[in-house]
């Protein structure tokens, strides 16, 4: 698996963000793994499509990125750097800087809703939130990780939102 650089990997996000976000989701970092979300490799990924196919029997291994997109939703990190190898301190004071990034970002797509996907970074996505004065509904997901138990509740947690989103959708067309 060739890695992406962050150039590459922020450009593979930017192709697919929706011209209206109706959900954004926002992780903590991607993976020092290499794996991302939007190549379509990585454990956030496989979940996501998951819960968004139980929502939805329409999606699809094929097109469930582009499904995502035309639903409004969006992926972004809060840290545009991967963190999962810093120890606690360093991990952070990387979340904390990247509070204000996340805050410009908001400025910019006015998200409807904001997803936090990791419990561990809902205060700094919070603060980031407040500084771009967002005001709308926030979601906290836990991170579906590599335990049933966490994708179960991850799935719990968002699959009445997605349920909801694509009813309106389809009520649109």
């Amino acid at each position: 698996m060739r890695l992406l650089s962050l150039r590459e990997r922020e450009a593979l996000r930017e192709r697919f963000c929706p011209a209206r976000i109706r959900i954004l989701f926002v992780g903590e970092a991607p993976p020092v793994s290499g794996r991302f979300f939007y190549s379509a490799n990585s454990g956030l990924y496989r979940a996501m499509r998951d819960v968004f196919k139980a929502a939805d029997p329409r999606i699809n291994e094929a097109n469930f990125l582009n499904q995502f997109q035309a639903s409004g939703c969006y992926l972004m990190d809060l840290c545009p750097k991967p963190v999962d190898h810093l120890d606690t301190e360093s991990r952070c004071r990387a979340r904390v800087a990247g509070e204000e990034l996340l805050s410009q970002k908001l400025i910019r797509l006015r998200p409807d809703k904001i997803a936090t996907v990791l419990r561990a970074i809902v205060g700094h996505v919070a603060n980031a939130a407040a500084q771009a004065n967002w005001r709308g509904e926030f979601i906290e997901l836990p991170y579906p990780g590599r335990w049933h138990r966490h994708r179960e509740e991850f799935v719990k947690a968002l699959e009445p939102t997605l349920r909801q989103l694509f009813f309106a959708l389809r009520h649109l067309e």
